[in-house]
C-alpha cells in the first residue's frame, strides 16, 4: 500500500501466514501454493497420476513397466541436460540414452554384469561422440555425461533388478512406498511443525522436525508392505523404512546443491505441484540400490 506522500512510503503490512518458518516472506501470488511452495491441489492430482500409471504398468503387463523407468528417466535426462546447459556444460545425450536404455534392458533379461557391460561401452562411446567437438570442455563435459550416466541409469538398474523377481511387482511397491511415504511423511511434518532447518545452507525448507516425520511414515510403510506384500518379517520392514527415509534424504539434498550450484530453483515444470520430474526421481533413485540389497539379501522369494 502507497502512502499519498511522494516521499514517504508505507512499508506493506505482512500477516504471519505471509511468512515461512525460517522468516522468509512469501509472495502473495504464491499464497496459494501453500506454507511448503507447492500448489498442493495439482501437486495431489500429479502424484495420484504417477501412481496410477506405475501400478498399471506392473501388474498388467510387467515389462512395462521397464519402458515407464526408461522414459522416465531419459526425460530426466533431457531436464540435466537444460539444466547443466546454464553452466555451459553439453551433455553427449544420445549415447547416454542409448547406452543408458540398454543397461536396463541388459539388467533385466541378462544380469547386472551385462548393465556393466553396457555401460561400460556407453562411457567409451560418451568420450567418442564428444571428440568432434575438440578440446575445449572435453573433460568437463564427458566428466557430466559420465555423471548422468552414473545417477540416472546405473542406479535404475537396480529398479530393473527388483522388478526381475517373480515377486518383482510388489518390491516395486515396497520400494516405492517406502520412499514416497517419507516425502509425504517429511512434507506434513515440516510444514505443521518445522523450525530447525536440517542443512540451512543446502535446503533451507529441510528441518529435524520433518525428518522426524518421515522416519515415523516411513518406517510404518515399510512394515506394512514388506508384511502384507512380501510376506517378509517385520523387523525387515523397519530396515527398509529406516533407508528408505535416509537416502531420500541424501538424494534430495545432493539434488538440491546440484540446483544451488547451478543456479537454478527446479530442474523443470514437468509436474505442476512439483515442478521437474528429476525432482521427484532424486529421492527414488538414491533408495533403488540399497533397497535392492535389503531386499534381495533379507526377503526370499517364494
Amino acid at each position: 500500500m502507497r502512502s499519498e506522500s511522494p516521499h514517504e512510503e508505507t512499508p506493506p503490512v505482512v500477516s504471519p501466514d505471509e511468512l515461512t518458518p525460517d522468516g522468509e516472506v512469501i509472495p502473495a501470488v504464491a499464497l496459494k501454493t501453500g506454507r511448503a511452495g507447492r500448489n498442493l491441489p495439482a501437486s495431489i492430482a500429479v502424484g495420484v497420476g504417477l501412481i496410477a500409471m506405475v501400478v498399471v504398468s506392473l501388474f498388467v503387463v510387467k515389462e512395462a513397466f521397464i519402458a515407464v523407468v526408461a522414459v522416465a528417466l531419459a526425460i530426466g535426462l533431457f531436464e540435466l541436460t537444460r539444466a547443466f546447459g546454464t553452466a555451459r556444460i553439453a551433455l553427449p545425450v544420445l549415447p547416454i540414452v542409448t547406452g543408458g536404455t540398454i543397461m536396463l534392458v541388459g539388467a533385466y533379461y541378462g544380469s547386472m554384469e551385462t548393465a556393466a557391460v553396457a555401460m561400460a561401452l556407453t562411457v567409451l562411446g560418451t568420450m567418442v561422440w564428444r571428440l568432434s567437438d575438440g578440446a575445449e570442455g572435453f573433460v568437463r563435459d564427458v566428466s557430466a555425461g559420465i555423471f548422468s550416466l552414473a545417477y540416472l541409469y546405473l542406479m535404475g538398474s537396480f529398479v530393473v533388478l527388483m522388478l526381475k523377481e517373480d515377486d518383482g511387482p510388489w518390491r516395486i511397491v515396497a520400494f516405492i512406498a517406502a520412499t514416497v511415504a517419507s516425502d509425504i511423511g517429511g512434507y506434513v511434518a515440516g510444514v505443521l511443525f518445522g523450525k530447525h532447518p536440517m542443512a540451512p545452507t543446502i535446503s533451507p525448507k529441510k528441518s529435524w522436525e520433518g525428518f522426524a516425520g518421515s522416519l515415523l511414515v516411513g518406517v510404518g510403510a515399510g512394515i506394512a508392505t514388506v508384511t502384507l506384500a512380501l510376506d517378509g518379517r517385520w523387523w525387515v520392514g523397519i530396515v527398509l523404512g529406516l533407508a528408505g527415509v535416509v537416502f531420500a534424504t541424501l538424494g534430495d539434498l545432493s539434488e538440491s546443491l546440484i540446483k544451488r550450484d547451478l543456479g537454478i530453483k527446479d530442474m523443470g515444470d514437468l509436474l505442476p505441484g512439483h515442478g521437474g520430474l528429476m525432482d521427484r526421481l532424486d529421492s527414488l533413485i538414491a533408495v533403488a540400490p540399497v533397497a535392492w540389497l535389503i531386499l534381495y539379501t533379507l526377503v526370499e522369494v517364494p
